[in-house]
């Protein structure tokens, strides 16, 4: 879960506390993604604290070695989290920088996800060398993706799609993008979005049809519980609504059992003071989806993704988990 305590200073003092060493070793993953998304942090950190300098270390994952596998056949949530919680317990860097879609409901003994930066485009976005929508791709068409999330919601759509496990970088699914073997390929906005490669989606697709992995597009910070001077340098980077969001969909994946292998999507949006989280479960064929939402006070979210979770196994998720 998110640690919302760790933020109960004021920020004004936290922001006030200079880290005492004069570098910061800060893990990552190696692919482009994941680098882009260090330097956008690493950015942010150079203009509040000119005096640190700051070195990405890449920790290679077991996610990135298997390219190949399934993510489900390699444990699903976590593949490309461990070996960087094992960075920060042996102290070779001082944080870590996740997508939180691959952060576990779990955190790791001794650490913290602490912070959160302010949420990019959470949706689903289609890539069609057609230059078609979802709803007008041919009958039949042959639909790339590597989630079970994105596969199961877009057969209860179309289920005429046929749905193709599609792994690898971004660069990669791109490319499968633009040959004979695909009508489309499924990745997530953010990531086209901070790579520069926004200009390559065909639509945007409505969570209506296709509701996001729970953390998509939030990029989060784990550190080592009880660093102080992380966490009061850390804390001016964290977006108080996209943490309350994150906390809420975090719950819903937790009340559900996320660690199984059944399709769970969730996603929150804060608005004033006010939150609202949307959640389904599907069958992995997608012949069975349950859909409801829960809104209530953004202070509340992890109650607020609890309730979502108890609702939607009431309305029918037990059973597909049973199934699952």
């Amino acid at each position: 879960m998110l640690h919302a305590p760790r933020f109960a200073l004021p920020l004004a003092v936290l922001v006030t506390e200079r880290h005492p060493k004069k570098s910061v070793a800060v893990g990552t993953r190696g692919s482009a993604l994941a680098l882009r998304q260090t330097e956008q942090v690493v950015g942010k950190l150079r203009r509040l604290y000119p005096e640190i300098e700051f070195e990405a270390r890449i920790i290679r994952t077991e996610g990135d070695k298997a390219r190949d596998v399934p993510l489900s056949t390699l444990g699903g949530r976590g593949v490309f989290v461990k070996e960087l919680e094992s960075a920060l317990r042996r102290k070779q860097v001082d944080f870590a920088v996740h997508s939180m879609k691959d952060v576990p409901t779990e955190i790791a003994a001794g650490l913290v996800l602490g912070a959160v930066l302010e949420r990019a485009d959470p949706r689903d976005a289609l890539v069609s060398q057609l230059s078609l929508p979802l709803a007008r791709l041919p009958s039949g068409a042959r639909v790339g993706t590597g989630s079970p999330r994105r596969a199961s919601q877009l057969k209860a759509y179309r289920p005429d799609f046929q749905m193709v496990n599609l792994r690898g970088n971004v660069d990669t699914r791109l490319r499968k993008a633009q040959t004979e073997e695909f009508e489309g390929v499924i990745l997530a906005a953010a990531g086209l979005g901070r790579l520069g490669l926004s200009e390559h989606i065909t639509e945007l697709i409505s969570p209506e049809i296709c509701l996001p992995m729970v953390g998509q597009g939030a990029i989060a910070l784990e550190w080592r519980e009880g660093d102080e001077a992380v966490t009061g340098l850390l804390a001016p980077l964290n977006d108080p609504a996209t943490f309350q969001e994150c906390v809420a969909e975090r719950a819903l994946l937790r009340g559900l059992g996320g660690g199984c292998s059944v399709p769970i999507a969730g996603l929150a949006k804060v608005d004033g003071e006010i939150l609202t989280i949307r959640g389904v479960v599907a069958a992995v064929d997608g012949s069975r989806l349950v859909r409801a939402s829960e809104t209530g006070d953004a202070k509340d979210g992890e109650g607020l993704g609890f309730r979502l979770a108890e609702k939607l196994l009431g309305m029918g998720a037990t059973e597909i988990l049973k199934d699952g």
